[in-house]
């Protein structure tokens, strides 16, 4: 999939790639060895606002999918900046989400749904992926989502 495509995909959603965050502790966003990239895990920022809190307690569903998109969205920008294009994607191999959750909440998987659904929209069947979703007292930062991911990359 070319830039363009990936970009038109992103504006029929009305989404924008925001700017890489930068690390907030003392590792690199991206590291791409063996035909693999590896993403930290993004934290949910929306309009330059992180989106705080816990499924379960203060956070809807709604947000809590909404916080996963963002993530997802990051690690979108991240790729891009580490890679220089986002056509050499090839596939998002995984994702692994994090969900700031009560110990009463059991649907993460919804949650993880904003960054899984977001890949398959912008990427299409490149962006079909394995994935993980689970539930954590607290996060960096007292985020909502963190996700993290596993991306196959085509050689410059």
């Amino acid at each position: 999939m070319t830039d363009a495509e990936i970009d038109s995909r992103l504006a029929d959603l009305g989404l924008v790639l925001p700017e890489p965050a930068a690390p907030v502790a003392v590792y690199v966003p991206v590291i791409v060895t063996g035909g693999l990239a590896y993403v930290s895990g993004q934290l949910p920022f929306v309009d330059g606002k992180l989106i705080t809190g816990r499924l379960g307690e203060d956070v809807s569903m709604d947000q809590g999918a909404l916080a996963a998109q963002a993530c997802g969205l990051m690690i979108l920008a991240q790729l891009k900046a580490a890679l220089g294009s986002l056509s050499r994607i090839d596939r998002i191999v995984k994702l692994g989400a994090f969900v700031n959750s009560t110990g009463d909440f059991t649907a993460q998987p919804k949650i993880a749904n904003g960054a899984s659904e977001l890949m398959g929209a912008v990427l299409g069947e490149a962006g079909r992926h394995a994935r993980s979703a689970v539930g954590v007292p607290v996060l960096p930062l007292g985020a909502a989502v963190e996700v993290d991911a596993i991306v196959a990359i085509r050689a410059d």
